[in-house]
């Protein structure tokens, strides 16, 4: 019973947040400038950080003992995540987007500079035209990719429960989970461009859809790295 009316609750208060949407709404093209304008800023971050910032995160990641950085990684990404879901004051969603690009910029840090030049550099242009592919299509069929959304949140909580599991108990370092992956992050690309158009236009939109696509395409380009590296 407590469970039935927790679910209640929840979808009353999405509701109640998507209503109230309403009335601070903005238009189309300004909705979608802030929703990109919100994603180049995350990349841009990352990209400095990679740049400027990879050796002393590297030398910090080694004081603090791999699982120091991931709880940290794992806290900053969820506070960052919850801090912009469940707020409607488009300040707090943006902090709560910056702190998930911290913990993804960390990421990067440790995984870009140990790698070829023309790895990264392939990686990039693949994700770009990947991106590129699935945000049209995602324009051009919505209603297709939002009918995904429950087919993409199971196939990916089953890869990762099986990669886990695959990883740590079989030691498996093939490169079949970077595939399915990067179908999933590519499908999840079109699934969340579409959900961010039906979406009230607001300021708060715009930065919590940023922040779902941000997730998808960094997804995206740390596996294809994966890949790359591999092959390399």
């Amino acid at each position: 019973m407590s469970q039935s009316n927790a679910l209640v609750n929840f979808q009353a208060r999405k509701q109640e947040r998507l209503e109230s949407g309403y009335a601070d709404q903005i238009s189309v093209r300004t909705y979608n400038a802030i929703m990109c304008g919100t994603l180049l800023w995350g990349f841009l971050a990352n990209a400095l950080m990679v740049a400027y910032l990879a050796a002393p995160v590297m030398k910090l990641a080694i004081q603090i003992g791999p699982l120091g950085l991931f709880i940290g990684y794992i806290v900053l990404a969820i506070v960052g995540i919850i801090m912009s879901a469940k707020s409607s004051n488009p300040v707090v969603s943006f902090i709560g987007f910056n702190l998930l690009v911290l913990p993804m910029g960390v990421m990067l840090c440790l995984l870009v500079p140990g790698l070829p030049v023309a790895v990264v550099t392939k990686a990039l242009l693949l994700t770009g035209i990947v991106t590129a592919t699935m945000v049209l299509l995602g324009l051009i069929q919505p209603n297709l990719f939002l009918s995904m959304g429950r087919t993409l949140f199971i196939a990916f909580i089953a890869a990762f429960v099986a990669e886990l599991v695959a990883t740590f108990l079989f030691h498996y370092t093939g490169t079949a989970f970077d595939w399915i992956f990067v179908i999933l992050f590519s499908g999840y690309i079109g699934y969340d461009v579409a959900k961010s158009q039906v979406y009230p236009k607001t300021v708060d939109f715009a930065i919590d859809c940023a922040l779902d696509i941000y997730i998808d395409i960094i997804g995206l380009f740390i596996r294809l790295l994966s890949l790359l590296s591999r092959e390399n």
